[in-house]
C-alpha cells in the first residue's frame, strides 16, 4: 500500500480551490483589520475590513465559475467553499457590526443568531443542491438568501462609518433594555439571519 506522500493534499487542490481560499483569505483579513481598528481606533482599517468583503464575494464568484469552465468541481470544493462563506460572508460581517458598536448583550445575541442562520442556510445548501439540481446538474433556485447577500449590511456599515455614525453616534441610537444595551440597527442582521433559512425560493442566476 502506497503511503500518501506528505502535504499530498495541497496538491490536489483545483484551480477553483485557490480562488474559494482566497475567499476565507479576505475573510480573515477583514477580521484582523476589525481587531487591528479596536486596538488603533483609526477608522480606517474598518474601511479596509468593509473593503475584503467584496473582494471575497469575487472569488466566490469566480470560483465556481472556473470549477464549471475546467469541469473539475468536486465534493472537497464545495465543503471548502461553505467553510470560506462561513468566514467571509457571516463572522466577518457580525464581527465588522461588533467593532462599529453593536457591543451591546441584546447586540451579540442577534449577530450569533446571525451567524448561526449563516452556518445553517449553508448545511442545508448542501444536503439538498442535488434535490434541487436540473437535468443538467445545477441548482436552478435558491432556499433562503444566498449568505454573501450580507454583503448589503457591510455596505451599509461602510456607509455609516464614512459619515461617523459608528459607536456612540450609530444609527437609530440605542435603547436599555433590563440594564443592558441595544442597538435597533441589528435589526437589519436578525432580519438578514431569518431571510437566509425562509424557505423563500429565489431563482440563481
Amino acid at each position: 500500500m502506497t503511503r500518501p506522500k506528505p502535504f499530498s493534499m495541497i496538491r490536489e487542490f483545483h484551480l477553483a480551490d485557490w480562488f474559494t481560499l482566497a475567499n476565507a483569505f479576505c475573510g480573515m483579513g477583514a477580521l484582523f483589520a476589525v481587531m487591528t481598528y479596536l486596538q488603533l481606533k483609526d477608522v480606517v482599517h474598518l474601511y479596509y475590513a468593509c473593503a475584503l468583503i467584496p473582494a471575497a464575494l469575487v472569488f466566490d464568484v469566480l470560483d465556481g465559475r472556473i470549477a464549471r469552465w475546467r469541469q473539475q468541481s468536486s465534493s472537497l470544493g464545495r465543503e471548502l467553499d461553505s467553510l470560506a462563506d462561513v468566514i467571509s460572508f457571516g463572522v466577518a460581517p457580525a464581527v465588522i457590526a461588533y467593532g462599529c458598536g453593536m457591543q451591546g448583550l441584546y447586540d451579540r445575541i442577534v449577530l450569533v443568531f446571525f451567524v448561526a442562520c449563516g452556518v445553517s442556510r449553508l448545511a442545508r445548501f448542501n444536503i439538498t443542491a442535488e434535490a434541487l439540481s436540473g437535468e443538467d446538474g445545477k441548482v436552478k433556485y435558491f432556499e433562503g438568501t444566498p449568505i454573501p447577500t450580507s454583503l448589503v449590511l457591510v455596505v451599509m456599515l461602510w456607509i455609516a462609518a464614512a459619515q461617523g455614525a459608528i459607536g456612540e453616534q450609530m444609527w437609530l441610537g440605542k435603547l436599555e433594555l433590563g440594564g443592558f444595551f441595544f442597538h435597533p440597527l441589528a435589526l437589519a442582521f436578525a432580519t438578514s439571519g431569518s431571510l437566509m433559512v425562509s424557505r423563500i425560493k429565489i431563482p440563481k442566476l
